[in-house]
């Protein structure tokens, strides 16, 4: 009868340590497939980020660029003009002085 005492406290012995053991291995994958859909939902936020740096600069460019052609575009009629008036003003003082 002993024996047979011993041989069940050793199987419940035997099962409650694998019960504990697949308890704590299913409990770490569990951790691990969390920390892997964190890991991979920070990736995917810092590519979002990036992506929305990278068009805001790309817009920022293009603005730039737009406004720099439209200020030449004004330096070179203000150029014209210029010289217009200055030409008009000589014609205006060569007239008045031959008069």
């Amino acid at each position: 009868m002993y024996l047979v005492v011993v041989v069940v406290v050793e199987v419940i012995v035997v099962v409650v340590v694998v019960v504990v053991v697949v308890v704590v291995i299913v409990v770490v994958v569990e951790a691990v497939v969390v920390v892997v859909i964190v890991v991979v939902v920070v990736v995917v936020v810092v590519v979002v980020v990036v992506v929305v740096v990278v068009v805001v600069v790309a817009v920022v460019v293009v603005v730039v660029e737009v406004i720099v052609e439209v200020v030449v575009e004004v330096v070179e009629v203000v150029d014209v003009v210029v010289v217009v008036v200055v030409i008009e003003v000589v014609v205006v003082v060569e007239l008045r002085s031959s008069s």
